[in-house]
Formats: structure tokens, C-alpha cells, sequence
């Protein structure tokens, strides 16, 4: 093996990368219009983001031809995970009027997609088997979801303080959004449904380094305990003291939290080599 890393295979942004920018920007901004009472807007901002998404996984597909995979680095995972997270919303927007939702998913994804293809390229990870490519799929599908929940609790948040403040704006009814009872339940079911995925990936990413023979005294390690233990002490105080609400949505912010400090403390090694 040669001493020498390595780099990653590094490919020019496709146009379709540059369209799914473009419409993330303007979904953000049309969403903030439905917000501010355009709710005329409204089916065209979810269109704006349908042409994102569709956007977004030509460029996933492109890079595909090129060789590059979602599960070969943790950057070109964060791009997977932006998609995730615009399907999620799609998906949960056919049930729930998620516009407040969008305002917070559409930058996090614009975001996303930023980081993974402008970029340094960095160093490609030593020894990535088939078990660390699995790892680093089940990780990102399973911080995705958690994106999801996060971004549903965010947004419970931000409505309780409003109903509470009395303050009748446009958070709140101008965009007759989901009853708070909705958000919470829904963040809950997809945290049932994260947090299987991401207790595997966390049991195969244990079993990848042990066979690498890495260290484990570096601090993506514990922080990815802290981001299983909050998700799991969560699922117990939720069935056994039925927490619900904000106590529960500040739960999963703090998971999440620790789950976006693991993969930037990824990042950063990658593209410092």
C-alpha cells in the first residue's frame, strides 16, 4: 500500500447540480412568501421544490456515471443526505401543509449539497469495504430521518411559543398549518423509524473500525453514542413518562445536534487529509 493518501476522484459539479441550487433558493424564498400570506404561492413553491428534488438526484445519478458513489465519503454522503431530506418533506407535504417546514428544510438542503460538491475533495477513506460502505448508507439514511423529525420539531417549537405569545401571525394561521399534535406524532414515527437504521449502522460502523484497528479515542465516536442514547432515552421516556411536546422535540434537537457535529468532524479530517 502506498504511504502516500489517496484523493478522492474529483468531478466539476454537473448542470443539473447548479438547477437544483437554483430551485432551492427560490423554494425558500416562496415558501417564506406562503409564510408571509401569498398562500397563492403555495403549489407553485412545492413545484419549485419537486424541480429541486428531481434536480438533485440527476446530479446523485450523474456522479454515478462518473464513479463517484453516495457511500464512497462522508462528503458525497451529505449530498445523499440533503436528497433524504427534501424526499421526506415531499413525502410528508402530500398529508400536512409543511410550509413553515420547508422554509427550514430548503436552506438545510441547499446547504447540504453546497458542502458535498464544492468542497475540497480530500483524501479517500483507507480499507472501505463493502461493511463501511453499508455503514455509511444505513448512517446517512438514518441520520436523514432524523433530519426529518428535527426539522418537525423545530418547527413544533417555534409554533407552541407563538400560540403561547398569543401572536397570531402568519407562523401560525395564515398558513393553517399542522395542529401541533400532528408534528409531534409525526416526528415520533419517523424517529421509530430512524432509529433502527442508525443502531445497525452504529453496530457495523463498530465491527469496520475494530477490523481497521482504529483507534476509538476519537471524539466522533462518543458523539455518535450521544446521539444514539438521546434518540433511545427519547423512545423510553416518551412510552414509560409519556413525554410529549417540547420537552421531547428538545430531545431530538440535541440527537440531531450530536449527529451533524459527527459528520463535520468527518468533513473536516477528509478534506484536511
Amino acid at each position: 500500500m502506498s504511504s502516500t493518501p489517496e484523493r478522492l476522484l474529483s468531478v466539476a459539479p454537473s448542470p443539473a447540480f447548479w438547477i437544483a441550487g437554483i430551485a432551492y433558493a427560490v423554494a425558500t424564498a416562496a415558501l417564506l412568501g406562503v409564510l408571509a400570506g401569498k398562500a397563492s404561492l403555495r403549489k407553485y413553491a412545492i413545484g419549485i421544490v419537486v424541480v429541486a428534488w428531481l434536480a438533485h438526484a440527476a446530479d446523485i445519478g450523474w456522479r454515478g456515471t462518473q464513479h463517484v458513489h453516495p457511500a464512497q465519503s462522508v462528503r458525497e454522503a451529505i449530498g445523499l443526505l440533503g436528497f433524504i431530506l427534501t424526499s421526506g418533506y415531499l413525502l410528508a407535504s402530500l398529508r400536512y401543509r409543511l410550509t413553515l417546514g420547508g422554509v427550514v428544510v430548503m436552506p438545510v438542503s441547499l446547504v447540504l449539497l453546497l458542502v458535498a460538491r464544492l468542497s475540497p475533495a480530500g483524501d479517500a477513506p483507507e480499507d472501505l469495504s463493502s461493511l463501511g460502505r453499508v455503514h455509511i448508507s444505513l448512517a446517512t439514511l438514518g441520520v436523514g430521518i432524523f433530519a426529518l423529525a428535527s426539522a418537525l420539531s423545530a418547527m413544533y417549537l417555534v409554533e407552541e411559543r407563538t400560540l403561547k405569545k398569543k401572536k397570531f401571525d402568519a407562523l401560525a394561521f395564515k398558513d393553517k398549518g399542522t395542529p401541533l399534535e400532528s408534528l409531534d406524532r409525526l416526528a415520533h414515527r419517523l424517529i421509530w423509524v430512524g432509529f433502527p437504521i442508525f443502531t445497525v449502522a452504529l453496530v457495523l460502523g463498530a465491527i469496520w473500525v475494530s477490523k481497521l484497528g482504529l483507534s476509538l479515542d476519537r471524539p466522533e465516536y462518543p458523539l455518535a453514542a450521544v446521539t444514539w442514547v438521546a434518540f433511545a432515552a427519547l423512545l423510553v421516556v416518551r412510552q414509560v413518562y409519556g413525554w410529549r411536546g417540547k420537552r421531547a422535540a428538545k430531545l431530538t434537537l440535541l440527537g440531531f445536534g450530536a449527529a451533524l457535529l459527527v459528520l463535520a468532524i468527518y468533513l473536516v479530517r477528509r478534506m484536511g487529509g
